[in-house]
C-alpha cells in the first residue's frame, strides 16, 4: 500500500436490538463529521433488510493512506467509535484496501475480498480505454494551442476522476455477477 493511492475501508457493525434508532442518528452525525474531515472521499453505508440481520456495512473513501491515518487517530473518531460500539454488539470488522481493489469490495460479504486481478484488470480496460480514447482527441479539439504533453496530463487527470466517481462504481455494479461470482447474484 503505498501513501498516494486511495483507500477504502470497509466496517461491519451488528446493532443491538432496539438501538436501531439511536444507531441511525448517530452514524447520521458521524457521517457529518467524517465528510468534513480533510482527505474524504465519500461515505457509503449498505443498510440492513427487512427483516433479515441488523448487520450495516460503511463504506468509507479516502484521498490516501496519510488521510486514512489522520482521521483514525483523531480524538473525534475515538469518541465517535466508542459511542457506536455501545449501540453494537460487538467491535466492528474493519478491512481497509487500497488502489483499485477498493472499487471491488463487495460490501455484503462476511469477508470481502476483491475479485481476481485479471478480472479488475478487463473491467478497468472497459472502462479506460473509451475515456482515453475520446478524451485525447476532444483536448486536442478544445486545447489546440496547448501542447501535446500538458493535454495528456489534463486528460489523464479527467480520466482518473471520472474512473474513480463515476466509471469504476457504475462497471462494478454492472459486471457484478461475473467479478464476484454467485455470491453476488
Amino acid at each position: 500500500m503505498t501513501k498516494q493511492e486511495p483507500v477504502t475501508v470497509v466496517l461491519r457493525r451488528r446493532v443491538k436490538p432496539g438501538a436501531e434508532a439511536a444507531f441511525e442518528e448517530a452514524m447520521r452525525q458521524l457521517i457529518q463529521f467524517a465528510l468534513s474531515f480533510p482527505g474524504n472521499r465519500g461515505i457509503d453505508v449498505v443498510r440492513p433488510h427487512p427483516g433479515g440481520t441488523r448487520d450495516y456495512t460503511v463504506i468509507h473513501h479516502f484521498a490516501d493512506v496519510d488521510a486514512r491515518r489522520a482521521f483514525k487517530e483523531s480524538a473525534d473518531y475515538r469518541q465517535w467509535m466508542s459511542r457506536l460500539r455501545d449501540l453494537t454488539e460487538h467491535d466492528p470488522y474493519i478491512t481497509e484496501q487500497a488502489g483499485l481493489g477498493g472499487w471491488f469490495t463487495p460490501p455484503e460479504e462476511p469477508r470481502p475480498s476483491p475479485p481476481a486481478r485479471v478480472k479488475m484488470a478487463l473491467v478497468t480496460f472497459l472502462g479506460a480505454y473509451p475515456l482515453m480514447s475520446t478524451l485525447q482527441p476532444l483536448l486536442a479539439l478544445l486545447l489546440p494551442g496547448w501542447h501535446p504533453l500538458l493535454r495528456g496530463v489534463v486528460a489523464a487527470a479527467a480520466a482518473v476522476a471520472s474512473l474513480t466517481w463515476l466509471v469504476m462504481p457504475l462497471l462494478t455494479r454492472v459486471f457484478a455477477g461475473w467479478l464476484f461470482g454467485a455470491r453476488r447474484t
